[in-house]
């Protein structure tokens, strides 16, 4: 958090956001080590500190976590090297402390929160069907009525989550995520350097194909915008250009 005053109302009782990271996995369509995304954990971090949130880093089983390569400013390809928040975080050891040892979300209560933000990254897409705890957790958000938040491939959640009575916690909902067009764009990308065979995909399923399986409905903003939507206390954002956006609709859900 800067030295700016976030003027909180009431400070011995600020609003407190758990945010998910995904813990680093390999990828089964190309093998490459795959993890979280940077702005989608640092953007959602710097606005709810600086409206003056609490805000504890968990993961589905705790401890260190790895972030996608490409979402590095500091990174060769040179994608994300315009992302000055991220690189002002990662250069913080105090804040980039945060994802070498995070809790696990079996430890995360959601009485102790007003909220949680499921962050992407393309790890999601491999190891949240197994993340069993992370769907009870986020259902339990959604069920106390709380905001239960998701954006980019971290929205792979609501192919999961049921609630209580089984069905989709989605079902019937307004939701956005990575989009097909971005899915497109990605996959071209990587096809174009020869990376894997032209049969073979970055993500082994799409969110906005399986959302709408699942009897969402799905909506995005066009390639590469940032978006988020909120229904109810349902709150989701589209990729990886969204954290901020997702971030101030849960602000404007929660207030100060």
């Amino acid at each position: 958090m800067s030295l700016k005053d976030p003027n909180v109302t009431r400070p011995g009782a600020r609003k407190r956001v758990a945010i998910v990271i995904a813990n680093a996995t390999v990828s089964t369509t190309t093998g490459w080590p795959v993890g979280f995304w940077w702005s989608e954990l640092t953007h959602p971090y710097h606005v709810f500190t600086e409206v003056g949130y609490e805000v504890a880093v968990f993961s589905p089983d705790g401890g260190q976590c790895v972030a996608d390569a490409m979402s590095d400013p500091g990174d060769a390809s040179g994608y994300s090297r315009s992302d000055l928040i991220s690189q002002g975080f990662i250069h913080t050891p105090a804040l980039r402390s945060l994802i070498d040892d995070t809790r696990p979300v079996s430890e995360l209560d959601p009485a102790d929160f007003d909220a949680i933000v499921v962050a992407g990254g393309q790890a999601p897409m491999f190891t949240f069907e197994q993340a069993t705890t992370l769907q009870q957790v986020f259902v339990r958000f959604y069920e106390a009525g709380k905001i239960a938040a998701a954006l980019c491939h971290g929205t792979a959640i609501l192919a999961f989550a049921r609630l209580s009575s089984g069905e989709y916690l989605a079902a019937g909902k307004t939701v956005t995520g990575f989009a097909n067009v971005e899915e497109d764009f990605a996959d071209n990308a990587v096809w174009s350097y020869g990376l894997p065979a032209r049969d073979r995909h970055v993500v082994p399923w799409r969110i906005e194909d399986r959302l709408k399986a699942i009897g969402a409905n799905y909506v995005q903003a066009g390639l590469w915008r940032g978006f988020a939507v909120r229904d109810g206390n349902l709150i989701t954002g589209q990729q990886n250009f969204s954290g901020e956006e997702t971030a101030r609709a849960v602000v404007a859900a929660l207030g100060r």
